[in-house]
């Protein structure tokens, strides 16, 4: 049986660990979150800081040349805030 696909916003979702991929990888730009520290609330992890990155898809870039935009932020969902508004932007240039 195939792995369910997840998505927010018309935009996949993968998580590897404490890394989670927001968007295509055949799109231009896909948005890399990085969960730095969690806190326990009753028998869950929950991300209290986690990092966002824009980055470019194209392998042919070193990682550190793909960042286009980074920035910390407190709590996850205000991390996929910002991921939402700086994909769609990013997604909608020409």
């Amino acid at each position: 049986m195939a792995a369910k696909l997840r998505e927010y916003k018309g935009h996949p979702l993968q998580r590897a660990g404490n890394i989670i991929y927001y968007g295509s990888m055949s799109d231009k730009y896909i948005i890399m979150l990085q969960i730095l520290e969690t806190k326990k609330v009753k028998d869950m992890d929950v991300g209290t800081k986690v990092s966002v990155q824009l980055q470019l898809t194209d392998p042919n870039l070193k990682s550190r040349d793909r960042v286009v935009k980074k920035s910390e932020k407190h709590g996850l969902w205000e991390a996929m805030d910002i991921a939402v508004i700086w994909l769609e932007r990013a997604l909608a240039q020409k």
